[in-house]
């Protein structure tokens, strides 16, 4: 069984889901009910690059959805074919902060793999988070303080409401001066996880954490 979905693409879908649910449970017009399905289908599948027949199959099946016992079974199906977030090794870690001596791996022995895009975790010791991701070029790791809000907020990589913080990463500089950019992100990790619809706010979080520009 070959995976081909991503989390964020399933969170997109499990979205969509809850919209169509609503719209079973608030419309009685048929016709109606029918535009919403064909829009709902055309909207997950431009999600999704080139699919085979199969899979392209599998997905389009969200038409069918009328009731929470459908949604369910459909959801579960799919989940199936989720890529999970690669294995976390300590060489991983080290690769991802090689600036560090020594970084403690995180455990994600209660977290389902395939619900991740990004793993974070803090430092309570040192108030630090850890973010780490993994792009086309390998490990990335972003470092930084982390001070709690009291109020909720949009995440800069979910753009999800939240109850959020403030996180503050040094950036060196292509003249090994430091830099110092904030952005406010979830303060759970997993939460954050599960927001995610699509890449492009996260990508672009990592762009402004990283630059030295």
């Amino acid at each position: 069984m070959e995976s081909f979905i991503r989390s964020d693409q399933f969170n997109y879908i499990e979205e969509q889901i809850k919209h169509l649910l609503h719209s079973h449970a608030t419309v009685n017009d048929a016709g109606v009910l029918d535009a919403l399905r064909s829009v709902t289908k055309e909207k997950v599948l431009e999600r999704f690059g080139s699919l085979t027949e199969y899979q392209e199959e599998l997905i389009v099946k969200i038409i069918d959805v009328q009731d929470q016992a459908d949604a369910t079974l459909y959801l579960s199906r799919l989940r199936q074919y989720v890529h999970p977030f690669p294995e976390v090794k300590e060489e991983n870690v080290q690769r991802a902060f090689p600036a560090l001596k020594k970084v403690k791996v995180p455990s994600l022995e209660r977290v389902d793999n395939r619900d991740l895009t990004y793993i974070g975790w803090d430092d309570y010791g040192s108030r630090q988070k850890f973010l780490m991701f993994r792009t086309e070029e390998g490990w990335t790791g972003i470092k930084g303080s982390f001070r709690k809000s009291q109020r909720n907020g949009i995440c800069s990589i979910c753009h999800s409401q939240e109850r959020v913080g403030l996180f503050m990463a040094d950036i060196k500089t292509a003249g090994e001066s430091e830099l110092k950019r904030g952005h406010y992100i979830c303060q759970d990790s997993v939460a954050c996880n599960q927001n995610i619809q699509r890449l492009e706010p996260l990508n672009n979080f990592i762009e402004a954490m990283t630059s030295d520009d």
